[in-house]
């Protein structure tokens, strides 16, 4: 970010810094969310988003407490700043809103919707419907305590399942958010994005060709950023997966005290109808299938169809889209390296907790992709699918780049004289250039990079009741050497192959087998061999 660029944010964020409510009081000053409230919220993210991705700052309270923050120092000393993945959008909405004095209301419960067939209702096969709602309203003699309503309340209240909702109710019992069109002027800093896997961020940055980046955290209050990418699934459009913006809130029926705050009244959503960016195009495509079939609409751009990823980037790009090879495949590499040092620090707690010194449990849990206890805290099967989808990424789309140049596609800039080669040259560049370092069961250090991470990525156990050797996908004996599992947990890790080969994260399946059941693939539920990654191999095919 340039320092003009700085300068600028600086200067739209000073008004709400030197208004920002330091005591503990959330008075409401301003009883709408307006569309320049809108702008700074996104650009109140936008500086958090920065500081983490300069590694400036890694967790939800240091970056708040940083310089990114422009209410830095205003903040009662009980204010925990503490958010995990699903918390994150909410936490950062309420903050700003605290701070500017705006009225701040979310989904109190959820519900499954009728056909339901998951107990779960993070994982709900048909999505959710709003139960109930909380408002943050003043009274005529009091307002609400915010350090109570950050360190807790709202915060109990939001889960991964508050945001399974595609978003068409508007009225009543509202849904804090609504999908929105691709497009440069509705996708941007502030916009949550959500995984049906159970995932969620908030983005910081829209690059000028089409690249989407995002922080998100996690259960251990760190911020990590990270590339927006198929490793973020498409799904049934009433999970709501995809983009979607707070639906901004007015305080209506209020009366003013003498200070002029706003007390009483009730706190209503903005209607679809009355957003210019409300759209159902992400599920259903600009040329939804005559039948309604969700995932047959199309995506067209000037007559021509175009899978649902390449279309969102054309339309996120600023003017024509040009696609330098090279540089996506840094950037792509960039993103993976991020991850693979984002999981030393989850595999890493696992080891601090002592998880993989227990014994393992006689069974897995009923789905290992979503789960409660020490296997949520602790295990890595939906961190894995996402690093195993980036991998695949790489090799189909360097496949897809070097069969568009030499069809003469315009929109690919390069002016080499080998474009295979020279991606080749790039991956093994940057590849060896990431390294990342774990602790193993002795407490020495193992340095591995990018490659090594890649042949190893099938190989790398989800199970935290694994030693970290395995973890990480050790095979060489030197390596396995300070491993202290037995022979039970060796059959395990043997056996969990056929779930580590699979990519594709199922929620709606059985997964609760004993070590004597899990002897190949079972329905749903592992695959007998896993896919090619192997980007290598294939850009030598194409020299």
């Amino acid at each position: 970010m340039t320092k003009k660029r700085i300068l600028m944010l600086g200067l739209l964020l000073l008004p709400a810094f030197a208004e920002a409510q330091s005591n503990s009081r959330w008075r409401i000053t301003k009883p709408s969310w307006t569309a320049v409230d809108e702008q700074r919220f996104g650009e109140f993210v936008s500086q958090i988003g920065g500081a983490v991705e300069r590694r400036e700052c890694d967790k939800v309270d240091t970056c708040l407490r940083s310089s990114a923050n422009p209410y830095a120092g205003t903040d009662p000393s009980n204010l925990r700043l503490f958010a995990d993945c699903a918390d994150l959008p909410y936490y950062l909405r309420g903050y700003f809103a605290w701070k500017n004095g705006l009225p701040m209301s979310v989904v109190s419960s959820v519900s499954a919707r009728p056909g339901n067939t998951n107990k779960d209702v993070r994982y709900s096969t048909m999505g959710n419907y709003v139960t109930g709602r909380y408002d943050v309203i003043p009274s005529r003699t009091s307002s609400p305590n915010a350090v109570s309503l950050l360190n807790s309340t709202l915060i109990d209240m939001t889960y991964s399942a508050t945001f399974r909702m595609i978003g068409q109710e508007d009225t009543g019992r509202f849904t804090d958010f609504y999908p929105v069109k691709l497009s440069r002027e509705t996708i941007r800093p502030g916009t949550v994005i959500y995984d049906p896997n159970g995932h969620v961020a908030i983005i910081y940055k829209v690059t000028d060709d089409g690249r989407i980046f995002y922080i998100d955290s996690h259960p251990d209050n760190t911020l990590t950023s990270g590339m927006y990418t198929p490793k973020f699934s498409r799904s049934h459009p009433q999970h709501g997966a995809g983009f979607k913006n707070f639906r901004p809130l007015s305080l209506q029926g209020a009366q003013r005290n003498s200070a002029g705050d706003y007390y009483g009244g009730k706190i209503i959503g903005a209607r679809n109808d009355q957003l210019a960016a409300y759209s159902l195009e992400q599920f259903y495509g600009n040329s939804p299938d005559p039948e309604g079939v969700w995932n047959k609409g199309k995506f067209l751009f000037r007559g021509v169809a175009f899978p649902y990823y390449d279309y969102l980037r054309i339309m996120m790009a600023s003017g024509e889209l040009r696609i330098d090879p090279i540089k996506d495949m840094q950037q792509v590499l960039a993103d993976i390296c991020v991850n693979l040092k984002d999981r030393v620090v989850a595999v890493e707690q696992a080891r601090k907790a002592g998880v993989d010194m227990k014994p393992h449990p006689e069974r897995l849990p009923t789905n290992i992709y979503g789960t409660v206890g020490e296997w949520e805290d602790y295990a890595s099967p939906s961190r894995d699918a996402r690093l195993k989808v980036s991998f695949m990424d790489i090799l189909n789309q360097s496949r897809n780049l070097v069969q568009r140049h030499r069809a003469g596609d315009p929109a690919i800039v390069y002016s080499g004289a080998n474009l295979a080669a020279d991606l080749l040259a790039t991956y093994q560049r940057e590849a060896a250039a990431c390294q990342f370092t774990y602790v193993n069961s002795s407490g020495s250090p193992v340095t591995l990079n990018l490659e090594e991470g890649r042949q190893r990525v099938f190989a790398m156990s989800f199970d935290p009741y694994h030693c970290v050797e395995l973890r990480w996908g050790a095979s060489n004996p030197q390596e396995l050497a300070s491993c202290r599992d037995d022979e039970n947990k060796r059959l395990w890790y043997d056996r969990e192959k056929w779930l580590r080969y699979q990519w594709e994260r199922r929620y709606d399946s059985r997964m609760d087998y004993s070590l004597d059941e899990l002897t190949g693939p079972k329905p749903g539920a592992g695959i007998a061999q896993p896919p090619d990654v192997d980007i290598i191999r294939l850009l030598n095919s194409l020299m």
